[in-house]
């Protein structure tokens, strides 16, 4: 294994991720597009062996990926991938040292999340009744709001949702999230009825290990689906940049701080391992909240 050029490392790297870490295909994608650059990188440069990477090797190709005029964040998520790339390598002993150690990520401004506000989404619902005529269509359109909002899901959580995930009794969501981790999450009053409807349609059915939501063709839910369903109802009701499922996940985790719900409970619904990235919704928050003493109180 010691003498394998980092071509094949990075191929063992890839299944150890998917198979072992249990990463989502989309997070396993994104670390083979940024590796398989840096791949081309290596053998442009005539680098094959994991031995052969130095700290100077990657200050230039920070160089180069700073000449492509890759934003700041793009950056730092390729030196993410080499990272992880790298301590793989240091814990099967092909390399002693990290050559990454000593170069630190550009600085960045994280960005607030957009959020809808609740008027907004009240809008969606009165919109789906006037447009989706179809009952099963109406049903499905409903489901995603209702989960995506009201339960706080990713779209991978969504779309791999099953009907014996469901406890329609006790109020639960079981979710296999990220990494295979499973949590536990609250069901809203309104998405329970939504949800009792769909499963009524299946009560024929013996076998409940079935995907809850189908497609008008009967197929399994996917995420591009579910992105052209609800870019197409936040463009009727909002001007936000970013119309894209995870909105109604920042909309959720937002209004639920608004409302003074405790951080490590949002912190458990939506499945953060980090209770940092939970953190950006406070900031959320009291944007919101000067905003609001801005527009309203008369000394401001």
């Amino acid at each position: 294994m010691i003498n394998k050029k980092i071509s094949e490392q990075i191929e063992e790297y890839l299944l150890y991720l998917s198979g072992i870490k249990r990463y989502s295909e989309n997070t396993v994608i994104s670390y083979k597009n940024d590796l398989y650059e840096f791949i081309d990188f290596c053998s442009e440069k005539e680098i094959f062996k994991p031995i052969q990477l130095t700290e100077r090797f990657f200050k230039n190709y920070l160089i180069k990926l700073n000449s492509d005029n890759l934003n700041k964040t793009s950056i730092s998520r390729k030196l993410s991938s080499l990272r992880g790339f790298l301590k793989y390598l240091i814990k099967n002993e092909i390399i002693e040292e990290n050559p990454l150690k000593n170069i630190s990520n550009p600085k960045t401004q994280r960005k607030l999340p957009e959020t809808l506000s609740l008027d907004s989404l009240m809008d969606i619902f009165n919109l789906i009744d006037e447009i989706e005529k179809d009952v099963n269509k109406n049903l499905v359109v409903k489901s995603i709001f209702e989960l995506l909002y009201g339960s706080a899901l990713r779209v991978s959580e969504l779309c791999n949702l099953k009907i014996n995930n469901i406890d329609l009794e006790r109020k639960l969501l079981r979710i296999s999230g990220k990494g295979s981790k499973i949590r536990i999450v609250p069901i809203g009053e309104s998405s329970i009825n939504v949800l009792r409807s769909i499963i009524t349609k299946n009560d024929t059915i013996i076998d409940k290990d079935i995907f809850l939501l189908k497609t008008e063709d009967g197929n399994k839910l996917y995420p591009r689906y579910v992105y052209r369903i609800v870019n197409k109802y936040i463009s009727l009701v909002s001007d936000i940049s970013k119309k894209s499922p995870h909105v109604l996940r920042h909309s959720a985790a937002t209004h639920m701080l608004d409302r003074g719900a405790d951080l490590l409970a949002v912190k458990e619904i939506l499945g953060h391992e980090n209770l940092s990235t939970t953190q950006i919704y406070t900031h959320v928050s009291i944007e919101r909240l000067k905003k609001t003493y801005k527009s309203s109180h008369p000394k401001s």
